[in-house]
Parts: structure tokens; C-alpha cells; sequence
């Protein structure tokens, strides 16, 4: 993808809530977790900060694909999907401890390289 569509930035700012991110295991098993830590680091990543993954981490490191929803004010639901790359050194790494907060552990950046982007059914790239 190019880049994020501006959908996309102004629904990110009226979010309103925590994030949910998605992942699979090897198998296919699914695992959906809350996120707190999220910020946009470019026009078409999104990062995510492991401050406590179990089986997503494991499921990221075997190269699982991710998804990551989000509701605005209005109750509009937001679903990006890519791969997932993660980074425990780098830029990537130094944005996402810029931005998670001082008493979490922060011990990586999961990056999300949007390739999809939804609200509700509607694609939207």
C-alpha cells in the first residue's frame, strides 16, 4: 500500500478506546489481545509496543500475518491489516519507547506494514 488513506488519519483521531490486535499461530489458531501503546510511525506503519506479549510475540517471530481494530467516538469500527515486523533495536524500536509510557516495560516494537485497510465491511484500499 502507498500510504494510509486519509479515512484513515481522521478516524485515527477520534479513536476512542484500547486497540485490539490479532495475530495466528503456525497453525492457524487465532489470539486477539488488548494494545494501549499504538502511535502511527509512517504513512502506512503502525506501531505496536510489547509491553507483555506471550503468544503474540511467538506468533509474530513464525511471520503470522496481523490485524489491528479500533473504534472512533462515533462507534465506527477500523480494521488494518499487513505484516508484522518486530524490532527490539532501531528507529522503529526508539519511536515506539518515545511513546510508551515510562512504567511499561517496552521490550519491542511490533510495526504493522498496513496493506488493507476496512471500516466496518467497506475496503478501503
Amino acid at each position: 500500500m502507498k500510504k494510509l488513506p486519509d479515512i484513515i488519519g481522521e478516524a485515527w483521531a477520534r479513536r476512542d478506546g484500547p486497540f485490539v490486535l490479532a495475530t495466528t499461530s503456525r497453525s492457524g489458531t487465532p489470539n486477539a489481545i488488548y494494545v494501549n501503546s499504538v502511535h502511527v510511525y509512517d504513512d502506512r506503519t503502525i506501531v505496536v509496543a510489547d509491553n507483555y506479549f506471550d503468544k503474540t510475540r511467538t506468533n509474530i517471530l513464525a511471520g503470522s500475518r496481523g490485524a489491528l481494530l479500533f473504534l472512533t467516538k462515533q462507534r465506527l469500527a477500523y480494521q488494518l491489516k499487513g505484516q508484522i515486523t518486530y524490532h527490539t533495536s532501531g528507529p522503529v524500536f526508539a519511536a515506539m519507547k518515545q511513546h510508551n509510557r515510562a512504567d511499561l516495560p517496552g521490550v519491542a516494537a511490533a510495526a504493522l506494514h498496513v496493506e488493507e485497510a476496512y471500516c466496518g465491511a467497506e475496503r478501503l484500499t
